[in-house]
């Protein structure tokens, strides 16, 4: 039976990612360690390809205990070395201590700052998705004064792997920004996700 539904280019054919481009890919994402996960793959897509990444993501949930920022705040020597020599994930030393270090600062945000990690990200965009009409994908940015801004301040808390490219992924991954083409059976799906209240 063939899949008649319009999608966006970007999944081709690969099941893999016409389920991630069907499920995840612009639903608004507010939950703290959530975020905190999808900024850490996405410093680890950084010179890859997000397909790279998403086949590799259990892999990634495995060797850093499910994206607990508590026990990856915690890492060390030992730990930094297990996955240095772990085949599953991108063995980057400079990304496994970003992501290491972007624990501590989650859980210094989460302790410090009304609203936490969540609260620090959603504010680029005032709280709510933006829901972009984009008919072409070839109109679809690759960066905006928004990532720009939110890259900005992520830097300046200490963040790496953090540009307003890889950022603007970010946002379009967790719907700050709903980027399916008007065409794409997913726009106006995400366009409801995003009318509704915010979870508290």
């Amino acid at each position: 039976m063939t899949d008649e539904q319009v999608r966006c280019h970007w999944p081709g054919e690969d099941p893999l990612y016409v389920a991630y481009h069907d499920l995840e890919w612009g639903v608004p994402e507010y939950d703290d360690q959530a975020l905190y996960e999808k900024l850490v793959l996405d410093g680890f897509q950084a010179g890859l390809s997000w397909i790279t990444i998403l086949r590799k993501r259990e892999n990634f949930r495995r060797a850093f205990d499910n994206f607990d920022p508590e026990k990856i705040a915690r890492y060390g020597k030992r730990e930094t070395n297990r996955l240095l020599k772990d085949e599953g994930i991108i063995r980057s030393r400079a990304k496994i201590e970003a992501a290491i270090k972007g624990a501590r600062l989650w859980l210094n945000i989460q302790e410090k700052e009304p609203g936490g990690f969540s609260h620090l990200i959603w504010k680029h965009v005032g709280g709510r998705p933006r829901v972009n009409h984009y008919k072409s994908p070839m109109q679809v940015p690759a960066k905006t004064s928004m990532s720009e801004g939110l890259a900005k301040e992520l830097k300046q808390r200490g963040f790496n792997f953090c540009g307003p490219v890889i950022v603007y992924a970010f946002a379009q991954a967790v719907g700050m920004v709903n980027d399916h083409v008007m065409s794409c059976h997913r726009h106006a799906a995400c366009e409801k996700l995003a009318a509704q209240p915010r979870p508290r």
